[in-house]
């Protein structure tokens, strides 16, 4: 999931310079709505929509699913399928944003002449599969990803922030949300808090999650937990230990853009719905631990990050917080919250107060 959003800026500036070309996708089918509320069965060459604003062709590769059953008949099937649809395009070049074996793989089977990456992806064997190899300097991933958009034609491409796909479903979900509605309507903030993350080490404990939900509940604002998949247990400790009128959401990625869109604010570790809200320009605030924010921290919104100095990088898939992480106390994350909240509201005045001053 973050690899999508923080590929997206890239390929929405490309879109911006180039919007007569033709810019396909190869996505895992779970990220889809990422790109597309639209059915799949549509046409090739339909013009693009609201509910599909960047991409046009879609390719879906279940890698992971291809991963379990590898010598089944059904698996090769689908990769011949995918293959061919790909040759069919005929395109003139392949991003590999990712940097992984897995999509270096598929790079190459579109059959492009061109296949562009990392000079130093993230799975260094990936770069054998690569044609072209792109020196990046930008610290943030999203900044690099802009360096290997670039590099398609020439361009000088700076991050945009996307157009995420309206998915109408997903838009009446929300508004049927048990005070979510009001809440928008009045200007009562409305905090999205997400406890989950990719592993323990980068998982912030549930109990000091609970102290900041309570914080701002009992201040009068409407704050949500996010129960992502398999984080029902997660959720429910966290609202016991908020011990105040929060609730728990359990949603589809679909439905989690359209809640994302009307949050005022989301507080969360280095996870997708983090990334999820940078991409909406919704200000938020990030716990962080044993990953570098300055490579996969918030970006191209109102933020702040919260992390030990001394905390060392390393991504090993360990279920214990990471050391650094647990010295961040609640009273810190409510109080940069707070002082984001504040800020919100004051470019909001002034934004208001421009809008009033030219109807004027």
């Amino acid at each position: 999931m973050g690899d999508v959003l923080h590929a997206l800026p890239a390929i929405t500036a490309l879109r911006r310079a180039h919007p007569g070309w033709k810019i396909d996708w190869a996505i895992d089918p779970r990220w889809l709505p990422l790109l597309s509320a639209e059915d799949q069965d549509a046409a090739p060459d339909a013009p693009r929509t609201p509910a599909r604003p960047i991409v046009d062709q879609i390719h879906l590769v279940p890698a992971k699913a291809w991963g379990k059953k590898p010598f089944n008949k059904q698996t090769w099937a689908e990769i011949r399928e995918m293959r061919t649809a790909m040759h069919a395009a005929k395109y003139d070049g392949v991003l590999d944003l990712q940097g992984s074996i897995r999509s270096a793989v598929v790079s190459r089977l579109a059959g492009s002449h061109r296949i562009i990456g990392e000079a130093a992806p993230r799975e260094g064997p990936a770069r054998w599969l690569f044609t072209e190899h792109v020196e990046t300097v930008g610290a943030h991933v999203i900044e690099q990803d802009a360096e290997l958009a670039s590099a398609i034609y020439g361009d000088l491409l700076t991050p945009i922030t996307p157009v995420l796909p309206i998915d109408l479903l997903a838009e009446e979900w929300c508004d049927r949300l048990p005070g979510l509605l009001t809440a928008t309507i009045s200007g009562k903030p409305v905090i999205l808090i997400h406890p989950g993350g990719g592993w323990g080490a980068k998982r912030w404990p549930a109990a000091r999650f609970g102290a900041v939900a309570e914080d701002f509940a009992n201040r009068g604002a409407l704050v949500l937990i996010n129960a992502g998949p398999g984080e029902d247990e997660l959720a429910a400790q966290v609202l016991a230990a908020a011990d105040g009128p929060c609730s728990v959401v359990r949603c589809s990625l679909e439905q989690l853009i359209a809640l994302t869109r009307r949050a005022t604010m989301i507080i969360g570790g280095d996870t997708g719905p983090l990334h999820l809200a940078c991409a909406l320009g919704k200000p938020v605030v990030g716990i962080y631990g044993p990953t570098d924010p300055k490579r996969n921290g918030p970006y191209g919104t109102r933020f702040r990050v919260l992390r030990n100095p001394e905390s060392q990088q390393d991504h090993t898939r360990r279920e214990a917080p990471e050391a650094g992480l647990l010295t961040i106390w609640p009273d810190a994350v409510i109080a940069a919250a707070a002082e984001l909240l504040l800020e919100e509201r004051r470019a909001r005045k002034r934004e208001d107060s421009s809008s009033e001053w030219v109807s004027g």
